[in-house]
């Protein structure tokens, strides 16, 4: 890092100097696999959301079948991140990618067959999430170890949710598409092919995390212990990930329950929200290519800010606006979610030791992910009782009530850059494990 960027960290480069960090040939690679596994992984929600209603269910029987992808993420994500930290997260990231290359072929050749009733969609999602559960705390891990000169980290992640972004504007557009013209089968035979594509990928990597073996149970449990010391020794990091636990059970989960339930009814149905998503996507496009170059100096007072526009498309839903304002609506939540994304990710690998980031990136994740599966289970229930319109409506009101409590921490407030894993840490956060276990 020079002093330069240092002293004006959120100077503006130019492009070649945005995107050097693609000069580097295992980011390169693994850039390139990620963000095709991407465009697949962004189709399938889309795919099974329409077969099970395709399949005559509703949105109780929805939620349960979204609910079964994410409670693998919750009881394996901790497990993933001790695995990672001790094997390297390469291995297992391309372990994650077989499985799920597997597990989406089999559930189109059930579709196509005719086979796929909503306890196997159930057992097939489930397998699915407990691929992204390993997978997901090794990202974590990986990306640094990825890039040589610590001061692309943060371009580095910008690309990452760039891609993440493109995916989510061409995979949900493709797939309502794709759905409506040759059925949600043909959409996740798609998905395999690119989650193949994201393992021949990773196989290419020649530098990576080294692994570290430990051994035997009692390493094990210690690696636990150490990795939830380092968690809650941050006072930034709980905080915000209590306020995703919050936002996954009372903002998001409804709406991709109630979303595409509301497309089906009053929008147009497949093709309506596979717009609505491609649209969020465009705007997430927008606001990674904002943040390409930029290091704004207090990063998480400007990721919980930009978080707020998440409250946008339920609000729009719940209102009951016309396609056209429900799709502005998300263009701005997709802008907000990659500043969000970009800003909490270098944050995290900034702060937090090498060797101990893919546990604390499980736990971050566990606490993030956790109220998920009780969220997308509920939302039909709750919404046959109060209707669609209150969840939804509750769940913006609560984004912004909860965007600006976080604002009132300190920790999150005053966050800056400088942390263990790239500079000297403050006085406060050297401070903080001895208040967090007093606490």
């Amino acid at each position: 890092m020079t002093g330069e960027t240092e002293r004006f960290p959120a100077r503006r480069r130019r492009l070649g100097g945005r995107l050097a960090v693609l000069g580097e040939r295992d980011f390169r690679w693994f850039f390139i696999g990620y963000a095709t596994s991407l465009v697949g992984s962004s189709m399938a929600p889309v795919a099974v959301a329409f077969a099970v209603l395709d399949g005559g269910g509703g949105g109780t029987e929805l939620g349960w079948v979204m609910a079964a992808r994410i409670l693998p993420i919750v009881l394996v994500m901790v497990a993933g991140g001790v695995v990672a930290d001790r094997l390297g997260g390469r291995r297992v990231m391309l372990a994650a990618d077989v499985l799920r290359c597997a597990v989406q072929g089999a559930f189109a050749a059930l579709l196509a067959t005719g086979h796929a009733s909503v306890p196997v969609m159930v057992a097939l999602v489930a397998v699915w999430g407990l691929g992204e559960g390993v997978f997901l705390p090794a990202l974590g891990a990986l990306v640094p170890g990825l890039v040589r000169r610590k001061d692309r980290l943060p371009d580095a992640n910008t690309l990452l949710g760039l891609a993440r972004s493109v995916s989510t504007v061409a995979g949900p557009a493709l797939a309502g598409v794709i759905t409506a013209g040759f059925g949600p089968g043909a959409v996740l035979l798609i998905d395999a092919v690119t989650y193949g594509v994201g393992a021949l990928a990773l196989a290419r990597l020649s530098t990576v995390v080294p692994a570290d073996p430990g051994g035997g149970e009692d390493s094990l449990l210690a690696d636990l212990r150490d990795g939830w010391g380092e968690f809650r020794s941050r006072r930034w990091l709980w905080v915000t990930t209590a306020q995703m636990a919050l936002f996954n059970l009372l903002v998001w989960a409804p709406f991709l329950v109630l979303g595409p339930l509301t497309a089906q009814r009053e929008l147009g149905g497949a093709r309506a929200w596979g717009l609505v998503m491609g649209v969020y996507g465009v705007g997430a496009v927008l606001g990674g290519l904002l943040m390409l170059g930029r290091r704004p100096a207090r990063p998480l007072a400007v990721a919980t800010v930009a978080g707020l526009g998440w409250a946008l498309p339920s609000a729009a839903l719940a209102a009951g606006l016309p396609l056209g304002w429900t799709a502005s609506a998300a263009l701005a939540a997709g802008a907000g979610s990659a500043v969000c994304g970009s800003l909490y990710e270098s944050t995290l690998q900034s702060w937090v030791p090498a060797e101990a980031l893919a546990r604390v990136t499980a736990f971050g994740g566990l606490g993030a992910f956790v109220l998920g599966p009780l969220g997308l289970a509920a939302a039909g229930p709750l919404a046959d009782r109060v209707g669609v319109p209150a969840v939804l409506a509750f769940g913006a009101g609560w984004q912004l009530v909860a965007g600006a409590a976080v604002l009132m921490v300190r920790d999150v407030r005053g966050r800056r850059w400088e942390g263990p894993a790239g500079g000297a840490a403050p006085e406060a956060e050297e401070a903080a494990p001895a208040a967090a276990g007093a606490g």
